[in-house]
């Protein structure tokens, strides 16, 4: 089985080219997603009694607003969250990649935005890196909810360089050039891999 890693910075378009591989029937494990759910579920308790401060008791949740103000203007907590976070998310991916194996599935895709820095890229047999002109990448990301600069810096300086997950990828795919274009381009991909 071929396990491929997807990857790119905020705002690059990596939940909309995760759409187009799910469209071209190819297995796609999120990892933001599977994070959501551990902020709900299994990581709610490490992260009460690390992060205080972030936690709502009056819905007993936590509160990722504060949790992201947090970690974005200390490089510790932000390791500390790391710690608590990644073996579970590492844990459901070989889950997925488990069940995909016993499905008889060729080719599967982790989507995930830290792959390089996580260490993760060393599980995948390729790599792809979603790509976008600079003002187009600020104009999305600028265009969610409760976005500001501020915080979009805070994110861009936590993750590496789009030029440095650029280099280190086996392809780049431009998404900036539309829906069409990128799916040709990932069929081309995954041609190549068959």
């Amino acid at each position: 089985m071929k396990i491929i890693g997807l990857t790119g910075s905020i705002g690059m378009g990596k939940s909309v080219t995760a759409r187009l591989l799910r469209v071209l029937k190819v297995p796609v494990f999120d990892s933001d997603a599977c994070v959501h759910q551990l902020l709900k579920g299994d990581a709610r308790a490490d992260i009460r009694r690390n992060f205080p401060t972030a936690w709502n008791r009056t819905s007993q949740s936590v509160d990722r607003e504060a949790l992201a103000r947090i970690i974005f203007s200390d490089p510790v907590a932000k390791a500390r969250l790391e710690s608590i976070l990644h073996p579970l998310v590492w844990a459901e991916q070989q889950r997925f990649i488990a069940k995909c194996r016993r499905a008889g599935r060729r080719t599967v895709v982790l989507d995930i935005p830290l792959l390089y820095e996580s260490g993760r890229d060393r599980i995948c047999s390729k790599t792809i890196c979603v790509t976008a002109p600079s003002f187009l990448q600020k104009s999305r990301v600028l265009s969610r909810k409760g976005m500001n600069s501020e915080k979009y810096k805070a994110i861009l300086d936590s993750q590496m360089p789009d030029h440095d997950k650029r280099l280190l990828s086996d392809f780049v795919v431009p998404t900036g050039l539309g829906r069409a274009f990128t799916l040709q381009k990932l069929k081309k991909i995954l041609h190549s891999l068959s």
